[in-house]
């Protein structure tokens, strides 16, 4: 099924918005930027503190709890990637982590 608030087409359109926020330079692009990289890994691109969502306005926020919705309706995984947006991710890594290699 894909109607609804939590629909595939919904969470893609959310996702699509909330990159184009995280690849700004806005207040709120940090905290959009901690949310998705730790939905795409967490282990290596930190976590998403939930007092992070104080810091963004209502529309971004709804975007966070449309990705949310969508993911806690499937079994299982699904990361950016499925969407096809795994270009994407790696860009907003490049652009927010620091992974300098030692030496």
């Amino acid at each position: 099924m894909d109607k609804g608030p939590f629909s595939q087409a919904a969470a893609r359109h959310a996702l699509d918005r909330l990159i184009e926020i995280a690849r700004s330079d806005t207040g709120q692009a940090r905290r959009v930027a901690n949310f998705l990289l730790a939905w795409w890994n967490g282990e290596d691109c930190g976590h998403f503190p939930i007092t992070d969502l104080f810091g963004v306005d209502a529309t971004i926020a709804t975007h966070m709890t449309t990705i949310i919705g969508f993911l806690g309706q499937h079994e299982g995984a699904i990361y950016p990637d499925a969407f096809g947006r795994k270009a994407e991710m790696i860009e907003l890594v490049g652009r927010w982590r620091d992974f300098a290699e030692d030496g």
